[in-house]
């Protein structure tokens, strides 16, 4: 089994910030993506940002330059600096992963945390 967990969120004022920050642990081999999903009341979960064990990275074109994704590899965690935020950034937010638990599987499944609530008010 393999556990999620984020920490970060909270409520904070439009045009601040929030780190979140999410802990891989269980029976992991390997980890190739970690990313970021949010969903907000009403709306269907939208990827937010990603990133590959290159450090390559992906981020939906609303949080583009205001969000950072980074990861680490021997740590299994992956974190979202959010700047600049934005009242329609309220949402929870789900860390994602697509792990490997062990060497004889080719692909790897996707796991979810339970979610973290962040809310910007204006």
């Amino acid at each position: 089994q393999v556990q999620l967990v984020e920490s970060g969120g909270g409520l904070v004022q439009a045009g601040g910030s929030l780190r979140l920050s999410c802990a891989a642990s269980g029976s992991i081999f390997s980890i190739s993506v970690m990313g970021w999903y949010r969903q907000a009341p009403g709306k269907q979960r939208e990827l937010v940002a990603s990133i590959t064990t290159s450090a390559s990275t992906h981020y939906a074109d609303s949080v583009k330059g205001r969000f950072a994704i980074s990861r680490d590899n021997a740590k299994n965690t992956v974190s979202l600096q959010m700047n600049s935020l934005k009242p329609e950034d309220t949402a929870v937010y789900y860390c994602n992963a697509v792990v490997r638990t062990s060497s004889s599987l080719q692909d790897g499944v996707a796991y979810w945390g339970k979610g973290t609530l962040v809310t910007v008010s204006s």
